[in-house]
């Protein structure tokens, strides 16, 4: 049994590294351009808006707190909210006006052109996730997926799409922290 689990933890690690790999090959310019982008609009007056469900709605709300408080070096806090953390807010737009509004409803309040909405969805088909990106275009804000392979579908709804080369969810979501992180380690570097 003990050789058993010692083999899928291993399998986990070599497919995290793997899904890395992938990363490094083909995702560094689309990063540094997400990185850009998020300083440039937070340079300009603007905000970050982050949303995702489930475990992308905790990185989500890592994110914000990455920027709002400090990432490795001192320095001022930096406009950006996620949006999966008002829960009378969530409860509230879901109850009246379905579950596939919660995230759109709020980008609409919200929003403002020049700001930057991060929607995250493993799976680039989360109806919240897509509405949220359609209504950040619509209000002028740039529009970002972070997801996983495939995501044909999220493409549509998105001004910037970054797709992790993994069709697994555990190993999309280690990925999207390792994206967010390396956007955070950009901005950083940039003030």
């Amino acid at each position: 049994m003990e050789e058993r689990l010692s083999q899928l933890v291993s399998a986990a690690i070599h497919e995290h590294r793997d899904v890395l790999s992938g990363l490094e090959r083909s995702l560094i310019p689309a990063i540094v351009n997400l990185a850009s982008r998020v300083n440039t609009a937070l340079s300009a007056g603007g905000k970050a808006l982050i949303f995702g469900n489930g475990g992308s709605a905790a990185d989500a709300q890592h994110f914000a707190a990455e920027l709002t408080g400090r990432f490795v070096r001192e320095r001022d806090p930096l406009p950006a909210v996620a949006l999966t953390t008002d829960t009378s807010a969530l409860t509230a737009i879901g109850n009246d006006y379905g579950f596939e509004e919660i995230f759109a409803r709020q980008v609409r309040a919200l929003a403002a052109p020049g700001d930057v909405a991060l929607g995250l969805t493993t799976s680039g088909r989360s109806a919240n996730v897509l509405r949220a990106l359609d209504a950040a275009r619509k209000k002028g804000a740039l529009a970002v997926g972070l997801t996983g392979t495939p995501h044909a579908r999220l493409a549509d709804h998105c001004d910037l799409v970054l797709a992790v080369p993994s069709a697994k969810t555990a190993r999309i979501q280690e990925a999207h922290i390792v994206i967010l992180h390396a956007v955070c380690e950009i901005v950083d570097a940039l003030r």
